[in-house]
């Protein structure tokens, strides 16, 4: 598809994802608008392309907002959300309002403004406490934390907007995205920046539980390459909800011993006890995201954590000079 010359809208397009997906689309040419509260999102993470796009700051609880957002637009990548299971534990109702009642108020404006497509981001937290692996589209369980709730509750959504009213709605459930501009920083930070930001620092990373928990870890490149073929496939694809992932499982304890070796050594991690609401195994079928979205990851887990180093390098040494 020719993306020239497109207007399109990006929510959270000053956080992790958001970012990267941003540059993605100015680099084929789309003229971009932003929508972004910098509540997770930073604005240096857009610093390098300020001046080539349009930036809302405000807030998707806010409707009117989300109206004026969407106006001129033809297509949405929707990636602002609350993230963490933790926080969520902590703070439903902050959660719930942000990515249900936000969620809700991106589609109806994208339904009214005419928006051609909107793609979504969802999350493997969908699968709750369902034991299968690998993890399919069609054999969810029920949801350990409000976070995951909510991102159930985006899908149903996207279901009722798509038969109500006939939207075209791409659902992309992403498995541990990882790398540069990630924040290793707040008691909310993912597992692998925190790992980084650990052996940078010379101290012991912490795993909760037994390390031998595993996760399914998605290199940034690839969530956004997600993103592009979820805009892009064709309309029968549209009405679901897809895996993206890196498609190999990795224990917590690899991981820790991968990010050493990445870094060049470094303590043993220590343990903690389990987190509530945390999924104790996850790996993705990548067999329907295939087939209907063309999705394929191309980025290992040893290169991914290469091409984040440098990044976190900074990162850690900005914060020791602050």
């Amino acid at each position: 598809m020719e993306w020239k010359g497109r207007n399109v809208l990006v929510t959270g397009g000053a956080g992790f994802i958001g970012s990267h997906l941003v540059d993605a689309l100015l680099a084929r040419g789309a003229r971009v608008r932003v929508l972004d509260n910098l509540s997770n999102g930073k604005r240096e993470n857009l610093a390098h392309c300020e001046k080539q796009i349009e930036f809302l700051e405000a807030d998707i609880r806010d409707a009117s907002v989300c109206r004026q957002a969407v106006s001129g637009v033809e297509y949405v990548f929707h990636q602002a959300a609350l993230g963490s299971v933790p926080r969520s534990m902590k703070d439903p109702s902050t959660s719930i309002a942000v990515n249900v009642s936000g969620t809700a108020n991106v589609f109806a404006a994208a339904r009214d403004a005419g928006v051609r497509r909107v793609v979504y981001a969802s999350s493997s937290s969908v699968y709750g406490d369902s034991r299968k692996l690998p993890k399919r589209e069609g054999e969810e369980g029920k949801p350990l934390s409000p976070y995951a709730l909510s991102k159930a509750m985006n899908e149903q959504l996207a279901d009722v907007f798509r038969r109500c009213d006939g939207m075209e709605l791409v659902g992309l459930r992403y498995f541990n995205v990882y790398g540069p501009r990630q924040d290793p920083d707040g008691p909310y930070a993912a597992v692998i920046p925190r790992f980084f930001k650990a052996y940078l620092s010379g101290e012991a990373p912490v795993i909760y539980g037994d390390g031998e928990q595993s996760r399914d870890f998605t290199y940034v490149s690839d969530a956004v390459a997600a993103n592009i073929c979820g805009a892009e496939a064709p309309g029968e694809a549209s009405g679901a909800a897809y895996n993206v992932a890196g498609g190999r499982q990795t224990t917590v304890n690899d991981l820790a011993r991968a990010v050493r070796d990445a870094v060049g050594g470094g303590p043993e991690a220590r343990h903690e006890p389990p987190r509530k609401g945390d999924v104790l195994h996850s790996a993705a079928d990548l067999s329907l995201s295939g087939r209907a979205l063309a999705y394929a990851p191309s980025m290992e887990l040893p290169n991914g954590l290469s091409r984040s180093l440098e990044h976190y390098r900074q990162a850690v040494g900005a914060a020791a000079r602050s």
